[in-house]
């Protein structure tokens, strides 16, 4: 006698949420006065499960983060400033995390460049 076990129907895996991103510039200014300057990161992290949290950064700054509120959709506006003291020509790098409710995360990068 042989006995078979199998699931009828698929079943959702786990997986991290989804994440775009989008600059509102790709050259910034490197200065202290008259104000630094800032970088504006829009964000969209979704996950069926919930989104936990998110956090955007730029180059070594502290990281500006944001509570998901356990929605399955996070979408908004970060700002982050412009450290001072750069070359012109520099690259610094804009990386942002999601991770949802489960504790799976996501990651995606990209980079501005510090201009005249």
């Amino acid at each position: 006698m042989c006995v078979t076990a199998a699931c009828l129907t698929e079943r959702p895996r786990p997986s991290p949420p989804t994440l775009a991103l989008s600059l509102n510039k790709t050259t910034v200014k490197s200065r202290s006065t008259p104000a630094p300057d800032t970088l504006v990161v829009t964000v969209r992290a979704e996950d069926e499960d919930g989104i936990d949290s998110v956090w955007v950064q730029l180059a070594q700054e502290a990281p500006v983060g944001a509570d998901g509120l356990l929605d399955p959709v996070l979408e908004g506006p970060f700002r982050v400033i412009v450290p001072p003291g750069l070359g012109t020509g520099t690259m610094l790098r804009v990386k942002v995390q999601a991770r949802d409710v489960v504790g799976f995360r996501s990651e995606r990068d990209t980079s501005v460049t510090v201009g005249p």
